[in-house]
């Protein structure tokens, strides 16, 4: 018997029936499941001792690739030496050296961060740190938030009302009613465009004119993703992020940039903030950064957002009313240090930098399938869209994405995108076997 399908004999058959799966169609899922037994490098193995690429880096979180031991061996140690440390009115050394160390890498001015625990609370966090900004310079007619059409900012109910992506809020209609949308950046002229659009910078002009209609005095911050990730992979139109950067600055508005997907090495450089030129005053970061290991997040400020809101409050008193009982777990923070240990010692932050052109090339040779209805892409991160079928939007992603498992590639979809975010340690070989299986199983379509 194989030790890879061999644990899962201790489990009775209808084992499966208890868990219920997030983002998971559940019935069709337990019917025919799909289950990862191993992982390492870049590549999984399933229950039927299938090997797998992992074209996707898992949820485009272990950026490091998978199985790295070092930190394995640092969360063990730190587990043994101290297990849990809350962080109200006491803590441990690690999350110092750990902020210390992610301020080095952060775009100045942003020296300051928050730790959570997923990227869904480090939005959350960043809506409450907005508000408590202009809150302690007495500004309170500051309740409006702007979104975009097409975001994603995770799932918790601030996120889902920052959500641009219909299915993510149709179940939900208790959400924040001072949210606006601005307008997505995909536009029909821009399809098989690679990197930025020449066209849509003119797009950022819907916050100039929210300002106009609700007074840019109401409005605490705009939250984008750089590059919109689970929609697809938008890369934002040249000139459209200077454009909102300039607006903002203009109504002292809070810019944030969610780089839960973008940041640590995605595009070629450490933050999408440093790709564009345009730093926010608030980042959110997850997903890389502990390397998928373990849960975490976090919330990074410019020195500004931070001392105005910890200067405003009495000596003595809690200046921000907001954390979680594992905030800064140490087994996090010790997760997240050696994983920035692996980045800089291997060069991954910069790494894409180098492939971005012969992964691309990759990808667009997919184009000769009558299929593919788009195709975009930037640094290690592309989408391949296929046209939907009739009067079922999604359902062509969701037999692809079967479909790829089985041939022996990951890939994650959004409704009929794939997004293909393969690990920074990908080798050319490797992104080869990537192109070659999707495009053998697009043929079969």
């Amino acid at each position: 018997m194989s030790s890879l399908v061999a644990p899962l004999q201790k489990f009775a058959t209808n084992s499966l029936e208890q868990h219920w799966e997030p983002f998971t169609a559940n019935r069709a899922f337990k019917a025919d499941p799909r289950l990862i037994v191993k992982s390492e490098g870049v590549h999984l193995w399933d229950h039927k001792g299938g090997k797998i690429i992992d074209g996707s880096s898992a949820l485009f979180n272990v950026a490091a690739g998978h199985g790295r031991r070092e930190i394995a061996d640092a969360v063990h140690a730190q587990m043994l030496e101290n297990d849990y440390t809350p962080h109200f009115q006491i803590g441990h050394p690690g999350s110092y050296a750990f902020a210390a160390r992610l301020a080095k890498i952060l775009p100045e001015p942003i020296n300051h961060v928050f730790f959570v625990n997923s990227g869904s609370e480090s939005i959350d966090t960043a809506m409450k740190i907005a508000f408590a900004y202009h809150r302690a310079r007495g500004d309170d007619r500051r309740l409006r938030l702007i979104s975009r059409e097409r975001a994603y900012h995770g799932v918790n109910m601030g996120g889902v009302s920052l959500a641009g992506l219909v299915k993510n809020r149709e179940q939900f209609p208790v959400t924040l009613p001072n949210v606006v949308m601005m307008r997505h950046t995909w536009l029909d002229e821009n399809r098989f465009q690679r990197g930025q659009p020449e066209t849509g910078a003119e797009l950022a002009n819907d916050l100039q004119r929210f300002c106009d209609f609700y007074g840019g005095d109401t409005i605490a911050a705009v939250f984008i993703e750089p590059v919109a990730g689970s929609t697809g992979c938008l890369p934002p139109p040249k000139g459209y992020l200077e454009r909102v950067r300039e607006i903002c600055d203009k109504y002292g508005i809070l810019l944030v940039f969610d780089e839960v997907i973008t940041g640590f090495g995605r595009l070629g450089t450490p933050f999408a903030a440093d790709y564009f030129g345009v730093v926010p005053d608030i980042m959110t970061m997850a997903k890389a950064l502990t390397n998928g290991a373990i849960p975490m997040g976090a919330v990074a400020v410019k020195d500004d957002v931070y001392t105005t809101i910890t200067e405003a409050a009495p000596e003595g008193a809690i200046e921000f009313f907001h954390g979680y009982t594992y905030s800064a777990h140490p087994a996090a923070c010790a997760a997240g240090l050696v994983t920035l240990d692996i980045y800089e010692r291997e060069g991954l932050l910069t790494r894409a930098a180098e492939l971005t052109d012969y992964f691309l090339d990759g990808i667009w040779s997919l184009k000769s399938n009558d299929v593919v209805f788009d195709l975009r892409g930037i640094g290690l991160m592309a989408a391949v869209e296929v046209a939907p079928k009739p009067g079922a939007p999604g359902a062509r992603g969701g037999e692809l994405t079967k479909k790829l498992f089985w041939s022996g590639l990951h890939v994650k979809f959004t409704g009929d995108a794939g997004i293909v975010a393969p690990p920074l340690t990908i080798e050319k070989s490797e992104i080869d076997r990537i192109v070659e299986i999707f495009d053998k199983t697009l043929k079969t379509l």
